[in-house]
């Protein structure tokens, strides 16, 4: 993978570059559609393509794992060729899913013992053995395998969590460089930085993989119980730190404003399933403001979802129309509400792009804020 920064805004440190990777470029800031388990929700690829301008989607490492299993993905080609998106794909390492699965799961130095979601079956996760599922996965970007702990962990937790994860980081660096991927393109591999929200924690994360050299490096463990200024803080205390030259994802956040706000902070790379799951539930994100598609108001309101939206479906259906589909439970809203949401993040960040070119990014951010976070 190759990342080439070519513009750094002069009020404040947003970036746009461009990713090179074996299955396409890929322009930041960018938004990625999170695809969790090989598959967008409710969303085609063709539509990813066209309507969304997605460049880049997520698979999940323990997801797929589960489902449909390595053999299967290994027997189609990886992941590329058994759902027919022929751009980039980046896989998380399941880190988040076993954090998650707090209930069901152990964690040793070994790795992470756990019980399936699915069935109750017990499974190992190490940074060893995440490495090859990665590998048979065939995403262009892999995760390390670390340990997200608790927003709200005390600082002993957070030291101890860190430390195992850097452990483990060690290790997926060696079995990533002891093997290949097996579909005859390039592979990279993204350290996380961890740490909670304590700054010394976050500072020795940042330094720590820093020095590893990676083609980018990722933040994790925030966006998981902390104050939203916190989350900032540690996003500003890590990107001091991280090389420049580097694209740097923030995994997980967030809402429109938290996007914004990383972008300004020098964040290249978002995910997050809001605009599926959001979007799902009846709300729609516009550049205007959020609306509640469920609600009364908009049962005669034939004007389109967005006349100046990014996506056809914007102009084609109305609001009364999408509120009826919602109300009447049809699948048809899901869709609708989930293809309009996934453009709007791409949009948003690639608009971004546009105005840390042009030198404005500052103004026309801090007016954006305002509006993605108004109720309509």
């Amino acid at each position: 993978m190759d990342f080439e920064l070519q513009y750094t805004d002069k009020n404040s440190d947003a970036r746009a570059g461009i990713i090179t990777t074996d299955h396409g470029q890929i322009r930041t800031p960018i938004f990625m559609p999170v695809g969790t388990l090989g598959s967008v929700k409710a969303v085609h690829i063709p539509e990813l393509r066209k309507e969304v301008n997605a460049q880049i989607i997520l698979g999940n490492t323990y997801h797929l794992y589960l489902r449909p299993g390595l053999q299967v993905l290994e027997q189609a080609g990886g992941l590329h060729k058994f759902n027919g998106w022929d751009r980039p794909i980046l896989t998380d390492s399941g880190g988040f899913q076993v954090f998650s699965l707090s209930d069901n799961r152990k964690l040793t130095e070994e790795g992470a013992h756990f019980r399936s979601h699915i069935d109750g079956s017990k499974h190992l996760f190490t940074p060893e053995n995440v490495m090859d599922i990665q590998r048979t996965i065939g995403a262009d970007i892999i995760m390390a395998f670390d340990e997200c702990p608790p927003g709200d962990s005390d600082f002993r937790y957070a030291k101890k969590s860190l430390e195992l994860t850097e452990r483990w980081l060690d290790r997926c660096f060696k079995r990533f460089n002891e093997t290949e991927c097996k579909y005859g393109y390039r592979q990279t591999l993204f350290p996380i930085v961890q740490g909670c929200t304590y700054p010394e924690l976050r500072r020795r994360a940042a330094m720590n993989i820093a020095e590893k050299g990676a083609d980018g490096n990722a933040i994790g463990g925030l966006a998981v119980g902390e104050p939203t200024e916190k989350m900032y803080e540690m996003i500003e205390v890590v990107n001091e730190i991280l090389p420049k030259d580097k694209p740097r994802y923030l995994m997980g956040v967030g809402t429109p404003a938290n996007i914004l706000e990383g972008i300004e902070r020098g964040v290249d790379m978002f995910d997050c399933v809001m605009p599926t799951r959001n979007g799902r539930n009846g709300m729609l994100f516009t550049k205007y403001g959020i609306m509640n598609m469920k609600n009364k108001k908009w049962a005669n309101d034939f004007t389109p979802l967005q006349e100046d939206g990014p996506s056809e479906v914007d102009r084609i259906y109305t609001k009364a129309y999408l509120r009826h589909l919602f109300v009447a439970n049809e699948i048809l809203a899901m869709q609708i509400a989930s293809i309009h949401n996934l453009a709007f993040y791409v949009w948003l960040t690639q608009e971004a792009r546009k105005h840390i070119i042009e030198g404005d990014f500052k103004t026309w951010k801090e007016e954006m804020v305002k509006r993605v976070t108004t109720r309509l």
